[in-house]
């Protein structure tokens, strides 16, 4: 194994670290890991197969739920085969065009996730402010639109950055703080200048987080401002209940994402620790949640799955 490199990056590999400093759990770890990524994955085909068998959720706000679910598939399947390596096989050391692939396809499950979350934003928006054009505003030929302009966004955004980390030579010791491959903690390894690629990585997390929390906050301004002209209780309790799921699944991405953005670039000297976990909140706490949120909030998937586990209508 290899863990100190004088080569330039067309050669170099990067040694992935889980927790060290946890030798003594290290298999409680991998099973807590494999056990996020088995819920992961298997409420989220879940939540696919529902969708596509349930005439009801043919509409524009499931659709989107699909979306987000393939895409949180994605973030899962992005960071599995290292994890899998290095905490379960003990195999490390990962190939640097590898890692370079793995960075871009993690940040680009991110960024559209992001974008989702907008779109969802925007879907239930229209559904409360604007009831009676629902149907004709959010066609299915527009939420495809929607849905194609959020994946082209988030390629676009993302592609620049593997060219940017490839053209700088990395000949310090590559071992990285976590088990997958993530450009804040690559752009620490170089040694020429990185200015140009933490300016951009600033660039788009303000251009793309920055903007879509701003929209999705001004969507739910409005939401409040119709609701709040609702004269019962009942029915504004009604209401804002059916933006309950998307609020909750907004929160947990936002929240670690910001996390994770913050103590890279801000608190570079907390203890590896701190980084791990808020990444690993970022990661794995998304894609485990958002299936089990919908489930419980909404009707429809949970009759079916009850009738799936139990055989039994609810």
């Amino acid at each position: 194994m290899r863990s100190f490199h004088t080569n330039t990056s067309s050669t170099s590999s990067f040694i992935l670290t889980g927790f060290p400093e946890m030798e003594s759990l290290e298999h409680w770890l991998a099973a807590l890991l494999l056990l996020l990524y088995v819920i992961s994955i298997v409420g989220n085909a879940l939540i696919l197969f529902i969708i596509k068998e349930e005439q009801s959720l043919h509409q524009p706000m499931y659709y989107f739920l699909s979306l987000l679910s393939v895409n949180d598939l994605g973030v899962s399947f992005s960071t599995l085969p290292t994890v899998l390596a290095s905490m379960c096989f003990h195999i490390p050391e990962t190939a640097f065009d590898a890692c370079l692939a793995q960075m871009f396809f993690i940040h680009f499950f991110s960024w559209t996730e992001s974008g989702i979350l907008l779109a969802m934003s925007f879907d239930r928006y229209v559904a409360i402010c604007n009831p009676l054009h629902y149907s004709s505003v959010l066609t299915d030929a527009r939420v495809a639109h929607m849905g194609m302009s959020i994946i082209i966004r988030s390629f676009c955004m993302v592609f620049p950055l593997p060219f940017l980390l490839k053209r700088l030579p990395f000949c310090k010791a590559n071992v990285l703080t976590h088990s997958y491959c993530l450009h804040p903690d690559l752009i620490r390894l170089p040694c020429g200048d990185t200015t140009i690629n933490s300016m951009y990585g600033l660039f788009i997390v303000i251009s793309a987080f920055g903007v879509d929390s701003v929209l999705i906050l001004l969507s739910y301004v409005l939401i409040l401002r119709s609701v709040l002209a609702i004269a019962s209780r009942e029915e504004r309790l009604k209401t804002l209940n059916t933006c309950v799921s998307h609020i909750s699944a907004v929160l947990i991405f936002y929240v670690p994402m910001i996390s994770v953005s913050m103590v890279h670039r801000f608190v570079k000297h907390a203890p590896e620790y701190v980084h791990k976990f808020t990444s690993l909140v970022y990661l794995f706490v998304p894609p485990m949640l958002n299936p089990i949120i919908y489930s419980i909030k909404t009707k429809e998937i949970r009759r079916r799955l009850h009738k799936m586990l139990l055989g039994t209508k609810f």
